[in-house]
């Protein structure tokens, strides 16, 4: 069965080439972007199936009317996809306040509206699936990309709760987790905190783990996302890329055994 499904962020790389798969399949898709004339060459291919949206996500009456305006145009929203987002290049000490706050106010409070306008329309259907686009670096951190790691990690814990929230609804919750991939991400989407000369060993380190084969293709990331949009019990998290997992599995078995080292200082800190 056809489906119908929101993607923010749809002008270029993951939404793009999602929403392009939807539709190519038949699926029925309220594609935003903060320019939808870049969507016109799929409006003119696939006709009233997708509907393009004109959207900031950090305003929150444009991200309440964007998903009103599509469950009203196609009668029902079965999944809707936090696409949007974008990454900040600098260490801690180097973002400025401005920066700081506009990478939260994308990655974290743009997902939030979309959430927050969806989960009404889900609820009074009865089913529902949000999927909302985190990274690995919600579950472990690298260097140099501090204030995108915080949102990401934000992202996490707001919708793991979330899925404990609306399970009995019949809303599905999943949490999208990519290594990195070959779109433009670190290119032309991103930003750049002004440098401290005392962070370029640092960063120099940081580049030099950058290889080839560490970065996926885009385009092979749609097969696996036309199978979660199409599981009947979909998981919480979901790693797209090679890298991911292993490195997560590396991650927290370091984690656990600090952890477990000071076991007994955790339990005599209980009193009781």
């Amino acid at each position: 069965m056809s489906k119908t499904i929101f993607i923010t962020g749809a002008s270029r790389g993951f939404g793009r080439i999602w929403a392009e798969a939807f539709l190519e399949r038949g699926d029925k898709v309220a594609a935003t972007a903060r320019n939808v004339e870049v969507l016109n060459d799929l409006k003119a291919k696939y006709g009233d199936a997708i509907l393009p949206i004109q959207l900031n996500v950090d305003n929150r009456q444009e991200a309440f009317d964007a998903v009103n305006k599509a469950a009203a145009h196609f009668g029902s929203l079965d999944v809707v996809i936090n696409n949007a987002g974008y990454g900040l290049f600098g260490t801690i000490e180097e973002a400025s306040e401005a920066e700081a706050r506009q990478q939260i106010e994308t990655n974290v409070f743009g997902l939030l509206w979309i959430t927050q306008a969806a989960l009404p329309i889900m609820r009074k259907q009865g089913h529902g699936h949000i999927i909302q686009l985190s990274s690995v670096l919600g579950v472990f951190t690298l260097p140099v990309l501090g204030i995108y790691n915080a949102s990401k990690f934000a992202v996490e814990g707001l919708t793991e709760t979330l899925s404990q929230e609306v399970k009995g609804f019949g809303i599905n919750v999943t949490l999208v987790e990519p290594n990195g991939f070959a779109t433009d991400w670190a290119g032309s989407s991103s930003f750049h905190s002004t440098s401290i000369a005392a962070y370029d060993g640092v960063k120099k380190a940081f580049n030099e783990g950058l290889t080839d084969d560490a970065f996926g293709i885009p385009e092979a990331t749609t097969p696996a996302i036309l199978k979660l949009v199409d599981e009947k019990n979909p998981p919480l998290r979901y790693f797209l890329g090679k890298v991911g997992l292993p490195t997560v599995k590396e991650v927290y078995k370091s984690r656990l055994a600090e952890w477990e080292q000071y076991a007994d200082d955790a339990v005599a800190a209980h009193g009781k």
